[in-house]
């Protein structure tokens, strides 16, 4: 092994770390769900725990993001992606919710054309085919109509996967932005916008109040945001030391670990439908990684 391959093999690790980690994450929510707190409080908590981490590490963060207003819309795109995956994990299921949320090469396409003036090649065009194509069976109801989301699990991995779409390009878009405001603004946007979603929504009695504090959920919670970090931590690391292309292709084994967790445990399961579009929808994001 050369000392480029060498190089590079802790990185890849990093990244498989990381998506191991959104692979899996169903369970620990929907432990937290048995036990009495609804995945939009998890994710709250989840997300402060990260937030004053990255504050206490990184003090100069909140200054920088609040002088740079462009990552406010970072904090947006970041939160709603959060709050909508894992809210759709816990409910639905998984392998329906982690290839609609895959549907990213799609909206990635549109918002870069969109948000940073790139053009509609041949290659782009055909990975919003494919997507659309995966979309279109995973999507079709057996009983015949329009193959759209069904459920809220459903349309919440859409709009996960187009907030993630839209949250890599912005940060394409604010590369020049200090380091560590840009980590700040995706951490406290998953607090920002998961608690504003479970006020709003507790308030009208549609998700039930936060349970009294207990050792057991308590510690999960915790322990659910230092695992978090630890993953978005990976992810930097590895992203940082591989080739854009490279880091894309090992990103897709999140749908690996997902799928298989998912059907091995009873949170999913696999058709010959689901399998075709799965395999249109990745086919796409792999195509992505040609550019």
């Amino acid at each position: 092994m050369d000392a480029l391959a060498r190089a590079r093999t802790p990185a890849a690790l990093a990244l498989l770390l990381n998506a191991f980690t959104w692979g899996v994450s169903w369970w620990p929510f929907r432990r937290l769900q048995e036990a009495g707190v609804h995945p939009l409080w998890a994710t709250l908590l989840i997300y402060i725990v990260a937030t004053l981490v990255i504050v206490a590490w990184r003090r100069e963060a909140p200054r920088q993001l609040l002088r740079t207003p462009a990552l406010w819309w970072l904090v947006l795109a970041s939160g709603t992606t959060n709050a909508a995956f894992n809210w759709a994990v816990t409910i639905g299921d998984v392998v329906r919710v982690v290839l609609l949320f895959y549907l990213m090469p799609l909206w990635a396409v549109l918002l870069a054309r969109l948000l940073l003036g790139e053009p509609l090649t041949v290659r782009a065009l055909a990975r919003v085919a494919l997507a659309l194509a995966g979309a279109a069976v995973v999507l079709w109801p057996e009983g015949g109509g329009w193959p759209l989301p069904h459920t809220l699990a459903e349309w919440l991995g859409v709009i996960g996967g187009f907030s993630f779409a839209l949250n890599n390009v912005l940060l394409r878009r604010e590369a020049a932005a200090p380091e560590a405001a840009r980590a700040l603004a995706m951490f406290a946007g998953g607090a920002l916008v998961a608690g504003t979603l479970v006020m709003v929504l507790a308030a009208d009695g549609t998700v039930g109040a936060l349970p009294a504090p207990a050792p057991g959920w308590l510690a999960g919670a915790f322990g659910l945001g230092l695992w978090f970090l630890m993953g978005n931590l990976a992810l930097q690391y590895g992203a940082s030391r591989l080739p854009a292309n490279v880091t894309a292709v090992v990103m897709i084994t999140e749908v690996v670990f997902a799928s298989a967790s998912a059907v091995l445990l009873g949170a999913g399961a696999m058709s010959t439908s689901l399998a075709l579009g799965g395999a249109l929808i990745v086919g796409g994001a792999l195509l992505a990684t040609s550019d």
